[in-house]
């Protein structure tokens, strides 16, 4: 639900109802996680999707049926290889998914959606079976919204199934900080942004560090790259890219980034200011242990030469380590592809 937040809140500012498809549950190989969402307004506008294709068609139909009755249904989906042929299912997975009418006023997905869109933290509990299937609870830092009894059941710290409820977990973004405003940083803040990085643009030069040079970042800084990492929050989700390719600025950043809990670390440069760059900071005392978590030369070898391409290889890598990916062909891989 996250993709569309913006979409189904402005909805329900407008006053449109709206049918929301989720799924709930996922067996064998499924191409989308719990809790992604299909929503049906009344015109029949549709926003987002649960199967990457093979079953929108039909989960399209149910919205529809859910919009006018009001009634709310867990429907399976591939369940039987008969069901997979018919709706043109080709992997061997199923999913459950939850369709729902949202009302404009509907406290547990207003309050889910508020809080997305904040980037706060909040879990969405639902009913997928039983009386009162499709009623749901918002519980965040607020409290709780909506009006589902859930008794005594302890919350997952992820996505998935307690009982007869479906628990959909949103955390904050992870935060993605760019040091240093060179051409490659503007498609590198693009293209993480349409994968749910909080963005953060930091240089010491004003002249690079600007609003109107980097437009989707979320905050753009003009600071020295390790005062300004000093005094921010890093933790396992923060990802570290440093373009300033220059020592005065690069050194005193990676000693503290190699230190810090950050979960990825890569500098731009060729191999050969990669090797000076180490031995620079084993000079500065860093340990191999320590060196062996900066990712340089930055990012997966896909040969490219525009920024655009430089700045896909870059988040690819970004994506496969937070993912522990091999990062290979497909085509040359075995077993399953959603691992």
């Amino acid at each position: 639900m996250r993709d569309i937040a913006a979409t189904l809140r402005a909805w329900m500012d407008e006053g449109r109802p709206f049918a929301l498809a989720s799924v709930v549950a996922t067996t064998g190989s499924s191409p989308r996680p719990l809790g992604t969402a299909l929503a049906v307004d009344a015109e029949g506008t549709a926003v987002g999707g649960v199967s990457g294709g093979c079953v929108e068609a039909a989960v399209y139909v149910r919205c529809q049926e859910v919009l006018e009755t009001g009634t709310a249904a867990t429907d399976s989906f591939g369940s039987t290889e008969e069901e997979r042929f018919y709706l043109g299912i080709t992997c061997e997975g199923s999913m459950d998914v939850l369709v729902v009418r949202v009302e404009p006023d509907d406290p547990a997905i207003g309050a889910a959606l508020d809080a997305i869109l904040a980037g706060e933290p909040v879990s969405l509990v639902r009913a997928v079976e039983g009386p009162d299937v499709g009623a749901a609870v918002a519980i965040s830092a607020n409290g709780f919204a909506g009006h589902l009894e859930l008794g005594a059941i302890d919350l997952p710290a992820a996505s998935g199934a307690v009982g007869r409820f479906a628990v959909e977990v949103y955390t904050p973004p992870p935060r993605l900080l760019v040091y240093g405003g060179v051409d490659f940083a503007a498609p590198i803040v693009r293209i993480a942004k349409s994968l749910n990085f909080r963005v953060t643009v930091c240089d010491a030069r004003p002249v690079f560090a600007t609003p109107i040079r980097f437009p989707d970042a979320d905050e753009v800084i003009v600071d020295w790259p390790h005062r300004h990492f000093d005094a921010t929050d890093i933790d396992a989700q923060t990802a570290v890219v440093v373009l300033t390719h220059d020592a005065k600025f690069d050194l005193p950043l990676l000693e503290r980034a190699l230190a810090s809990d950050a979960g990825y670390i890569g500098a731009l440069g060729s191999r050969a200011t990669h090797r000076d760059r180490l031995e620079r900071l084993r000079e500065a005392g860093v340990g191999e242990e320590a060196l062996a978590r900066l990712r340089s030369p930055i990012g997966l070898d896909l040969n490219g030469r525009t920024a655009d391409e430089t700045a896909l290889s870059i988040l690819a890598e970004i994506v496969a380590v937070r993912n522990d990916a091999r990062a290979g062909f497909l085509t040359e891989a075995e077993g399953p592809i959603h691992h």
